[in-house]
Formats: C-alpha cells, sequence, structure tokens
C-alpha cells in the first residue's frame, strides 16, 4: 500500500460509519501482534482520553512513530492488553517485575522460549517487529461449534425444553455444514437462573453418535434423547443449548453398510435442500416439527424488545421522513 496511511483509514473508517453505523478503530503495525497492539490504542485512545496522545485515536500507525513516541505508547499499555497474554501469563510476568508492553519487547526471545513457551516466544519476537503469525486469509474450521440460548421466559415443561434443544441442534448442524465437518458426539444441557432465589438445577450430558454426521435429524434425535436423561420437573429452566463435539472433515469419514435404510435416501441432499431453502427464504423456513410451529410467539423465545431494526433487509422496519 501507498499513500499516507493514516489518512487512507480515516476514509475507511469513516465509510464504514456512514454505510454501517458502526464505529471502529483501525491499527497498523509490521506485524498481526502489533497490528492488534495498535487497533487496542486506536480504541483506547478515542474512549479514554489521556491515556494515549490524541493523535492516535481512531486509529493507530505504529509504524509512523519515532522510537521515543512508540515507548511512550508501549510503557502506557499493561502487559496484559498484549495479544496472546492471558491470566496466567501476566501473573507469572508480573512477578519477575514485567509489568508493561515495553518490559515485554525488551525481553531476549530465546529466554522467553526457555522460561515460558514458544507461543510467548513469538509474541516477544512480533512486538519486536519480526513476523511469526501468518494472516488467516480464510477462517481455520472450528473444532467446536455450539448454539445456546437464555429464554425469555421461564420454561417448565420438558416439551418445551424439547422445541429449544430442537431448534439450537438445527442451527449447529447448519454451522457444520458450512465449515464441510461432521461431529461424532453432541452435548446438552439445561440450567435454571443462578442469580435468582429459587431452586437451582444444572445437568449436562454427552450423546455419542452412532457414526460422525452433519444430518440435522440425527443431532436432533441424539439431543432429544440426552434431554429425556437429564430433565427434572419442577424447576424453572432459564438457559439450554447444544455443542457438537469430535469435528472431522466430511472428506474423512468411516463409512458402513446403512442396513436400516432400505431407500438408500440421499441425506447429504436432503440437507443441501434444507440448508437452500433457509437461506433463500428465512430462518426457519423449514424446521424439525419437534421445534414447534408458533415462531416467535414460543415460550422460551428471546425477547429482543431492544433488537435492531433491519432497515436494509426488512419492508417493515424502513424508517419513513414524512413532510
Amino acid at each position: 500500500m501507498r499513500g499516507d496511511l493514516v489518512a487512507r483509514s480515516h476514509k475507511i473508517r469513516d465509510r464504514i460509519l456512514q454505510w454501517v453505523g458502526i464505529p471502529c478503530g483501525i491499527g497498523i503495525g509490521s506485524t498481526k501482534t502489533l497490528a492488534k497492539l495498535a487497533n487496542h490504542i486506536a480504541k483506547t485512545a478515542e474512549r479514554k482520553p489521556g491515556s494515549y496522545p490524541e493523535k492516535l485515536a481512531q486509529v493507530c500507525n505504529l509504524e509512523a512513530l519515532s522510537p521515543e513516541e512508540r515507548d511512550a505508547v508501549l510503557v502506557a499499555t499493561a502487559v496484559n492488553q498484549v495479544w496472546g497474554v492471558g491470566r496466567q501469563i501476566t501473573k507469572q510476568l508480573n512477578a519477575d517485575g514485567i509489568y508493561t508492553a515495553l518490559d515485554l519487547v525488551r525481553l531476549d526471545a530465546a529466554t522467553v522460549r526457555g522460561k515460558w513457551s514458544v507461543v510467548l516466544e513469538r509474541t516477544v519476537r512480533e512486538l519486536q517487529g519480526t513476523p511469526c503469525i501468518d494472516l488467516e486469509h480464510t477462517p481455520a474450521a472450528k473444532k467446536e461449534i455450539a448454539c445456546t440460548r437464555s429464554f425469555g421466559h421461564y420454561v417448565l415443561e420438558q416439551h418445551h425444553l424439547a422445541e429449544a434443544i430442537t431448534e439450537f441442534a438445527s442451527r449447529a448442524a447448519e454451522k457444520l455444514r458450512k465449515q464441510n465437518s461432521l461431529a461424532g458426539r453432541i452435548l446438552v444441557f439445561i440450567r435454571t437462573s443462578p442469580f435468582r432465589p429459587e431452586a437451582q438445577y444444572s445437568r449436562t450430558t454427552v450423546v455419542p453418535l452412532r457414526r460422525p454426521t452433519a444430518d440435522t435429524a440425527a443431532f436432533v434425535s441424539a439431543a432429544l434423547a440426552g434431554l429425556r436423561q437429564i430433565y427434572r420437573p419442577g424447576f424453572k429452566y432459564a438457559k439450554a443449548g447444544v455443542m457438537l463435539l469430535e469435528l472431522q472433515p466430511d472428506s474423512q469419514q468411516q463409512c458402513e453398510l446403512d442396513l436400516a435404510d432400505e431407500h438408500g435416501e440421499d441425506r447429504g441432499k436432503l440437507m443441501s435442500a434444507l440448508d437452500g431453502l433457509n437461506q433463500r427464504y428465512g430462518k426457519g423456513t423449514v424446521l424439525m416439527a419437534s421445534a414447534g410451529a408458533e415462531g416467535t410467539r414460543r415460550v422460551w423465545s428471546m425477547k429482543q424488545e431492544r433488537r435492531t431494526p433491519g432497515y436494509t433487509t426488512r419492508w417493515a422496519d424502513m424508517p419513513v421522513a414524512r413532510a
């Protein structure tokens, strides 16, 4: 890229704000870690005036700073604000007198590797300007896929929980197929609200599948079996969810003779048709029968009173200016 990067970044930020309505910060650095740190500085400088120089608000280009200015910025940044430095590592670093990003930058990378880990060594080298972490142009496939929700109202009956679990399993299955994966197990949980002075109950179970699959029907069947195992009457349930486990690429699977399916139906085509209809006509257009047919009027549906209107996707939400 050529030209004034800061000026170009401000134009990009202004366009995002105008078109999407979301303010953002832009960070520029020679490595991924420095760019993330610059992004943190850009946001903090705007939200907390005085924490960093005013000129770094909204857009921060660490490469344009003098060595003295960069050191001043790093010394004003706590070490736990550096991408890749977690809570436990922060405690260990603080115990050795390392409190700021500048302290971390001045460490010897080889020493960091011997005393802590290769991961922290990469972070130090990145802060020193040596690229060690490649940019991901496409996100890596998830190792677990979860779909959980807090209910808009307490749920008492098992059949209402079954509707919620069915929808959650269906959504998780759709996400699984989008990344071309299969799952070998499904986790199901239900719980009451820990913030209410009422009888508490929380249970989780993991149901293994016959073989790794991406079939919504298989997930729903297993999830409902798990729900029947952990459900207890007499409690006010506030949240439930499912998680797909043991994910693997759909290009690698163990096959077997499906003796139970005498018609030899192609479940893959059925799932593709299901996803296609829901993508074209909206979520919930085609769903499993156990999810219920009451739509947003279901007992467990989220409240969403403060949901942002769909100005660009729903005619009913389009603002109208009157003379």
